[in-house]
């Protein structure tokens, strides 16, 4: 550093090495030493004091959250060292806004003088100082292709299949022959097969994770600790059962990662830049999925059906015990929200089932303004979906010509269609060629000069033009064929599937998960012959849509057997299951009971009028004015017009004498309407009788 050294000053020194790499390991490595060499022999031909060596083996320079840095840092601001000293300035860091942040604002403000011995840098020379922010921009653009060629190798990797975690996933062991490639670990492998059973059969991840727990199975990463990883004895300090403790996450994490189906999934997570240490998480839908790369504990029918199920909303058992097999697969045909189970309390039936029907989400939350009812019984609905699949699956074992029928009727459609779009896709494929050779052989002549610029920009663009249009409808005919092909293949994996399903009673959670994608359900119509009719359309794995089934609705009461009515005998169909009368024994009881409650209240109210007028004797003023002295010091004044007055009656309230006038409006059907001195209230006439006693008429008031 020639014209730099201070006379007459030795600094405490404080040397930083750093070096970036992989791995950190105990012993130091060799560029370490080089820098230390280098650094020692530069402090004694200055004659300064070494007063520490900070070293950091393994650590990124574009982070200054390191261990021995941080250290140096607390040392100047205790003012330890007062120079610090690297070999050049990326030792010190690759982050060009931290890196000035340092040398131009901390290490000032602390006194502390910096030096780059190979790049010239030393903060007491300005002239030198002025070319250091470009040296810090040119360090960090160092890190910044290191980190995109690290990354583009990883993605190689990546995209060849390999597994390039540190550790293997719950339920797989790196192969020891290759530790890029998974093989299922057959000692927990049950555990995650137990997992997906479960969630195939309709239970939620709070059941799945109760069930496990019972089970007293160790947690993914109490068994990662037991296979000799390292990092997460953190999970059980201080309390061993923690390691036996399944959260719901861990069973979430299964349930939702494609490496069980045997496909590699990564970027889940991914930074913004190299400078950002926040990596925010990606919904499962936007993860980068390799398919096939090792082993599957489940199958990718099994896995896609269980996504479905996590994401449809499911609440499989409702608060009445009701077990909902058809939770997030029945849907509302008009604004396709999901329908809810609901129980009629009121109905009284042995079987539960009886008891419930669906109708529209939607409806319920918004009323008719959103969509209607679409009301069914869920009688109805597990009827008719049993007969369905008991309808293919006898046809799929007894009924070829029925199979071929079905299986001709769904893709003749799509085959016709098929053999068009193989033709448009001959041509299109065709002139993409003869476009190639046009823009050849239209280069060839620009370069020979046989036609002018202009014309070969008007003729290349227009080529182009037509190229892009005819490679963006190529591509869409290509999607379609492939879903035609699918849907081929489709039918037939239906068919040998609803095979296993022949001649079943009863259905469950499992049965519908596994044949029906979605039930839709339209809203009751009435025909002209005055029969009630409604539609249900089953969506089948693998087919879709086959044709939609007409049920007639059943109404509420015809699930109770027929009683005889209690008065006339008659048997008739109860609508309640407390029902004790036929319909027209029920009106006419009714009818009575409520002529008799009249003449009840009737009765009581002029009984409470005969006792007024005999206890009360009536005045009638032109024009009344009374003064009450309530207390010495308040007195209140009313004026009335031309009414019937009845006595005036005393209550005492808080220490408080009031004096109220009663005005006997008229009677009312439940008694009378009193009009007090301040306020309107209503009375009963018997309890308004007891307060009218004593003789008030030569009391405090003038008239």
């Amino acid at each position: 550093m020639t014209g730099i050294r201070t006379e007459n000053k030795v600094y405490e020194v404080g040397m930083y090495c750093r070096l970036s790499k992989d791995d950190g390991t105990d012993n130091e490595s060799a560029s370490i030493a080089i820098q230390k060499s280098i650094l020692t022999d530069y402090v004694k031909k200055q004659g300064w004091h070494l007063a520490k060596t900070y070293v950091d083996d393994g650590y990124s320079g574009t982070n200054f959250q390191r261990p021995s840095f941080q250290n140096m840092i607390k040392d100047i601001e205790n003012g330890l060292i007062n120079c610090v000293i690297t070999k050049d300035l990326s030792r010190l860091g690759r982050n060009y806004l931290d890196c000035g942040l340092y040398l131009e604002v901390f290490f000032p403000e602390h006194n502390v003088r910096y030096i780059a011995v190979n790049d010239g840098v030393d903060t007491l020379n300005k002239s030198a100082m002025d070319i250091t922010p470009f040296r810090n921009i040119l360090n960090e653009m160092y890190s910044a292709d290191v980190s995109v060629k690290i990354k583009s190798a990883y993605r190689a990797r990546f995209q060849q299949g390999k597994f390039m975690g540190t550790t293997a996933p719950y339920g797989y062991v790196k192969d020891p022959a290759d530790h890029n490639h998974l093989l299922v670990d057959d000692k927990v492998a049950h555990v995650v097969r137990e997992i997906f059973d479960l969630a195939l059969a309709g239970n939620g991840i709070s059941k799945i994770r109760k069930h496990i727990n019972k089970q007293h199975v160790l947690r993914p990463a109490a068994y990662a600790v037991e296979q000799g990883a390292t990092g997460y004895e953190r999970h059980f300090e201080g309390n061993e059962e923690n390691r036996y403790i399944w959260s719901e996450n861990s069973v979430r994490g299964i349930l939702r990662s494609p490496i069980y189906a045997g496909n590699l999934a990564g970027y889940k997570r991914i930074a913004a830049n190299m400078k950002s240490k926040k990596r925010p998480s990606k919904l499962p839908e936007e993860w980068e999925v390799i398919p096939d790369t090792h082993e599957g504990i489940v199958t990718q029918e099994e896995f896609d059906t269980v996504q479905q199920l996590i994401t449809s909303r499911r609440l499989p058992e409702n608060k009445g015990g009701f077990e909902n097999i058809f939770a997030g697969v029945i849907k509302c045909a008009d604004c396709g929200y999901a329908m809810r189970a609901m129980s009629a309390n009121r109905r009284k039936r042995p079987d539960i089932i009886d008891c419930v029907q669906y109708s529209c989400n939607n409806y319920g939350r918004y009323g008719n303004i959103m969509c209607t009812a679409h009301s069914i019984e869920a009688r109805d609905l597990f009827n008719a979906v049993l007969a369905d699949i008991n309808r293919f699956a006898d046809m799929a074992v007894n009924d070829e010509k029925a199979v071929r029928a079905i299986e001709k009727r769904l893709t003749e459609t799509d085959q016709s269609r098929a053999k068009a779009l193989e033709k448009e896709q001959r041509k299109l494929n065709k002139r993409l060629a003869e476009l190639d050779r046009l823009f050849s052989s239209l280069y060839e002549d620009k370069v020979m000069e046989r036609i002018t610029e202009r014309n070969f920009e008007m003729m290349s663009g227009k080529y182009q033009k037509e190229q892009l249009e005819i490679e963006a409808r190529l591509k869409e005919v290509t999607e379609t064929l492939n879903d035609s092909y699918e849907k081929s293949q489709g039918v037939r994996d239906f068919l040998s599937l609803i095979r296993n399903y022949q001649g079943i009673k009863e259905l469950d959670a499992t049965i519908i998960n596994a044949l029906i994608d979605k039930i839709l359900v339209s809203e009751r119509e009435k025909l002209a012959d005055g029969t009630v009719r409604q539609e249900i359309k089953i969506y089948y794995k693998f087919i879709g849509f086959v044709g939609e089934l007409h049920i007639t609705p059943t109404k509420r009461w015809t699930a109770l057997k027929p009683k005889n009515c209690t008065v006339c005998g008659v048997e008739y169909v109860p609508r309640s299951g407390i029902s004790k009368y036929c319909p027209a024994c029920a009106k006419k009881i009714q009818r009575e009971k409520s002529n008799e409650s009249k003449r009840r209240s009737r009765e009581r109210n002029r009984q409470a009028c005969i006792e007024l007028s005999a206890k009360n004797d009536r005045l009638t003023w032109s024009n009344a004015v009374v003064e009450l002295s309530v207390r010495a010091t308040q007195i209140q004044r009313f004026s009335f017009p031309l009414l019937s007055f009845q006595r005036p009656f005393l209550t005492i309230r808080q220490n408080s004498l009031y004096v109220t006038v009663c005005i006997i409006a008229r009677p009312s059907y439940r008694g009378y309407f009193i009009h007090s001195l301040s306020t309107l209230h209503y009375c009963n006439a018997p309890s308004l009788a007891t307060r009218l006693t004593g003789d008030y008429r030569d009391r405090t008031y003038t008239g």
